[in-house]
């Protein structure tokens, strides 16, 4: 068959196809010519049959109506002189890279390229050896060597040298003057070893590999076991993708076919993501504020599909996740995206490491014309003291004034919680009688940060104006509580503070490290601040599975004082049982169905968790608890919770009481709740301590005394946006 003179492209498989973003490459081919693809060892893709012939005919007619202009412009050539192309090849060998061997068959029109490695070179002449030794012997009887290519980045270095020998082991050959730089891809593409991959289609799954891939597509290598065949794979389809490195999985998506290249049982498939945002956390409303840091921190990370170390800058920072930059040409993000582990570097060499995951990609075309890719990226977990450090540095970017977690003058802040009227005579009192062990625990808590507390402190010329604090005091629950602030209209530290709070818990409840949930606190009805604030919270939401609110009745009891009364021959205290954490549940629903009982870890499946304890032991502080049953002939009338932890852990005790629910209040007297206190402090060495008991409503019908209304606040973090809508309506003013 005649030859004829032709116009092809050599196709980017990174670029969009709908653009033009490949060189254009004069090669003379015949009808029956074999153009294959650049992969692991020889040329792919047999083009003899009639169908293929009509379409290489049609892409001839295209090409030949372009203006020879353009052609020239995107094929720009630039001399690069021997001493270059040296150093060039030295460089491939110190990355034990590879380097093409264009070969053109002897009799017939056909091309096809095989992979070398060049040895050290300081001459002239250049010593290279095959990838793959299969068949070279064959090859090298009936092909010809023409020249051959040096992957540099964006472009390829052509070299047309003397040839000085090839054989079954390698091929050398003699350097010339000058070789020549072409434009090849304007995205670069990168190479990949050892990332496994599943193609899903229509409930097939075919298994294969990542070949190379940059920020627009992939090519993944696929292969059939019979009785698989590639009929089954509808190109006009999309498909899933889910790639891994045999332990993890690092991406997965939903790709859109572009072509495919056909070898004996394998195929090629370029891949391209149909999606370039995710929506990896159900999406919010009030998100985290983002600032820009002077100067910015970088990000490091070994890229998950080439292992190689990738270093970016950070656009903006929230506690939630960053955005950086990458070059266009050089884009290597994927939406979707994982990566284990990377590195937030800040200027003075401190590192934040954490998991993360790519959620966006978008172009940003700047107003003097330069282009670059803005790609998202959300946290995934982050050591919980990491994340601290991060977003004490982001409120105070905000706010001068604002501290997360600051070493505490503690003669400051005691003198703080007096001169507020935070501590009062009557809670004095109480504290007084332990003062030197409270204070060595808040000694624990101030100076030493331990990850299951945080204080949030409004502080202006060593004055505290504000503070807040919480602390993990459940699995997946943290309480707030110490709300005090300095009463000024000018500084509303109050307010500051509790915006704090807020902003803290926006930016981390998302973090697995964290545990957190939900949030709590305890509140006097009478006290209007956080009557307002929280118990408008629950008026404003509206659901009792987003934002709930429970009383107690509060009484202290002193069990040094009186002997331990006996409860009657049909009443008995024992260790609970899983089915009457469930009737209390039962119960619960039906008398509140707020979040309760979940935040306390007060269901069946949670009853012997001691993970949370056992991290307070290792900080050098308390958390127990101990259940309890109280029934009747088997009836179950009252779980009986006993909270131990230090003395002043909580300043009202809240964290070192006994806790009643009563479930059954038939034939269920005062009498008989004070033998059951008195017995379960006795069995759990409590002596001096207050008494929560639900419902509230109990003790007005049993004319119980009690000193006080404690409102049990509790928000599912799940719920954030209608709460977070609430505070921003109560905070606007800030």
């Amino acid at each position: 068959m005649e030859s004829a003179k032709q116009i092809f492209r050599l196709v980017d498989m990174s670029s969009p196809v709908s653009d033009l973003k490949e060189a254009d490459i004069s090669l003379t081919v015949s009808a029956d010519r074999k153009i294959r693809a650049l992969g692991k060892g020889n040329l792919l893709t047999d083009l003899r049959r009639p169908s293929q012939i009509e379409n290489l005919r049609k892409l001839s007619r295209i090409e030949k109506l372009r203006k020879p202009s353009l052609i020239a412009n995107q094929e720009t050539e630039k001399k690069v002189g021997k001493a270059q192309l040296i150093n060039k090849l030295n460089f491939v060998n110190f990355q034990d890279g590879t380097i093409l061997i264009n070969l053109v068959h002897n009799r017939y029109d056909k091309e096809i390229t095989l992979k070398a490695t060049p040895q050290p070179c300081n001459s002239d002449l250049v010593e290279c050896r095959w990838v793959d030794g299969k068949n070279i012997g064959n090859i090298i009887q009936s092909y010809e060597f023409r020249n051959f290519l040096i992957p540099n980045g964006q472009k390829l270095l052509k070299i047309v040298p003397e040839l000085s020998r090839i054989d079954e082991k390698g091929i050398s050959f003699n350097l010339p003057d000058s070789g020549t730089e072409i434009t090849s891809r304007k995205v670069r593409r990168y190479a990949c070893q050892g990332i496994y991959a599943q193609f899903i289609q229509n409930s097939s799954v075919f298994s294969g590999t990542l070949m190379d891939f940059n920020g627009y597509s992939f090519n993944v290598k696929l292969k059939v076991v019979p009785p698989q065949t590639f009929e089954w794979l509808n190109s006009d389809h999309t498909a899933n993708i889910i790639l891994s490195d045999g332990a993890v999985t690092i991406y997965s998506g939903e790709c859109k076919i572009i072509r495919y290249f056909q070898g004996p049982d394998t195929r090629n498939y370029i891949l391209k993501p149909i999606k370039q945002e995710i929506q990896r956390f159900k999406q919010k409303e009030y998100r985290s504020e983002r600032y820009k840091l002077t100067p910015s921190p970088n990000i490091t990370f070994r890229h998950p599909f080439t292992k190689k170390r990738v270093d970016l800058k950070v656009v903006d920072l929230s506690g939630s996740g960053f955005s950086v930059e990458e070059d266009e040409r050089k884009t290597a993000l994927l939406p979707g995206m994982v990566l284990p582990e990377l590195s937030l570097n800040f200027s003075d060499n401190y590192k934040i490491r954490c998991s993360a995951q790519v959620v966006f990609r978008k172009p940003v075309v700047e107003s003097n014309g330069d282009k670059w890719i803005k790609s998202g990226v959300a946290l995934l977990d982050m050591d919980i003291q990491d994340h601290l450090k991060l977003i004490a540095l982001l409120h105070q970017t905000k706010n001068k004034n604002s501290y997360i977690c600051n070493q505490v003058d503690l003669d400051a802040l005691w003198n703080f919680f007096f001169e507020t009227g935070f501590i009062y005579p009557d809670k004095y009192a109480v504290i007084q009688k332990n003062k030197k062990l409270i204070k060595e625990t808040y000694a624990k808590i101030y100076t030493r940060n331990p990850h299951i507390a945080r204080h949030f402190i409004y502080q202006d010329k060593g004055t505290i104006y504000g503070h807040m604090a919480m602390i993990r005091f459940y699995e997946n629950a943290w309480m707030i509580h110490h709300h005090a602030a300095r009463k000024s209209s000018a500084n509303k530290a109050g307010l500051i503070v509790l915006d704090q709070i807020g902003r803290m818990i926006n930016d981390s409840h998302r973090l697995y490290s964290l545990h957190m949930d939900y949030v709590l606190c305890y509140y006097r009805p009478d006290n209007k601040f956080p009557s307002r604030v929280f118990g408008g919270a629950v008026k404003s939401i509206k659901d009792p599975k987003g934002c709930s609110l429970d009383g107690f009745a509060c009484f202290q009891v002193d069990n040094r004082s009186r002997s331990i009364p006996d409860l009657p021959d049909s009443w008995r205290i024992s260790e609970i049982q899983p089915e009457d954490l469930q009737e209390l549940a039962d119960f619960y629903e039906h008398t509140s169905g707020g979040l309760m009982l979940e935040a306390m870890d007060l269901k069946p499946e949670k009853m012997n968790g001691n993970d949370l304890s056992n991290q307070y032991h290792q900080l050098g502080l308390i958390r127990a608890r101990h259940l309890y049953s109280l029934k009747k002939n088997g009836q179950l009338k009252a779980v009986l919770v006993a909270n131990l932890s230090d003395i002043g852990l909580n300043l009202s005790d809240i964290t070192n009481c006994v806790k009643v629910f009563v479930t059954n209040k038939a034939e269920f007297s005062a009498d008989i709740l004070q033998a059951a206190i008195s017995r379960v402090a006795d069995i759990t060495g409590k002596e001096d301590f207050p008494t929560l008991l639900y419902p509230a409503a109990f003790a007005d019908e049993q004319k119980i005394s009690y000193e006080k209304i404690y409102n049990l606040w509790v928000l599912n973090l799940q719920y954030s946006d209608p709460y977070f809508k609430y505070l921003g309506r109560l905070l606007r003013f800030i």
